[in-house]
């Protein structure tokens, strides 16, 4: 880690300002709600630590806040499938 900087997982602010417009809305169902959705940008930083560390999605600590590896996982899949990655490629 260089001087000043934090751990490559945290999602700076301008960081997030380019990904969030990219991302599909999601909608809760009207009946049978369940829990509230993960917050998107913690997802990231979820799906940012097992890509830097390397860890196994099932290992994902949960003490960091970053919800469970396979609620990163199938995020990651389901905004890989949206194209967010090929639009953030191709715009920033």
């Amino acid at each position: 880690m260089g001087k000043g900087l934090g751990p490559p997982w945290l999602v700076t602010d301008d960081l997030w300002g380019r990904v969030e417009p990219l991302l599909p809305v999601r909608t809760r169902r009207e009946r049978n709600t369940g829990r509230l959705p993960l917050d998107d940008r913690k997802c990231l930083q979820g799906i940012l630590f097992v890509l830097h560390t390397g860890i196994q999605w099932e290992w994902l600590p949960q003490e960091l806040g970053f919800g469970s590896g396979m609620t990163c996982w199938r995020r990651l899949r389901d905004w890989n499938e949206a194209g967010v990655w090929d639009r953030l490629h191709r715009c920033c």
